[in-house]
């Protein structure tokens, strides 16, 4: 697991930083999926259509091993497992909103 301080001291540019924490495809849809509630694993995989099974799995432990999100599994048959945005993912919100606000306006408000 590489933890918020190994990303700090590897990368001197607090951009590069936080990119190496919640960069790639899907980390920043997954927390955007999660910013006003806790959902299900077929509840994210029904909002992120694309997204395989299989890379959601391993996007979502990513983000719960570096803390920006909480796993809960309810002992109940069947099983139940609902994800939920860490005090750190929630501190995200405000870079995500200005994402979106972003998006639409330089993008879905363009065409």
């Amino acid at each position: 697991m590489v933890t918020i301080e190994d990303k700090s001291t590897e990368n001197k540019c607090p951009v590069t930083a936080m990119l190496a924490l919640i960069g790639g495809k899907w980390k920043p849809v997954i927390l955007y999926c999660l910013r006003s509630d806790t959902r299900r694993f077929g509840e994210i995989a029904a909002r992120i259509p694309t997204i395989s099974r299989k890379v959601l799995t391993e996007q979502l432990k990513e983000l719960e091993q570096d803390n920006l999100i909480i796993r809960e599994q309810f002992n109940e048959i069947p099983p139940r497992v609902e994800y939920s945005l860490s005090d750190l993912g929630k501190s995200m919100g405000p870079v995500l909103a200005e994402m979106e606000k972003w998006g639409i306006e330089n993008i879905f408000n363009k065409r």
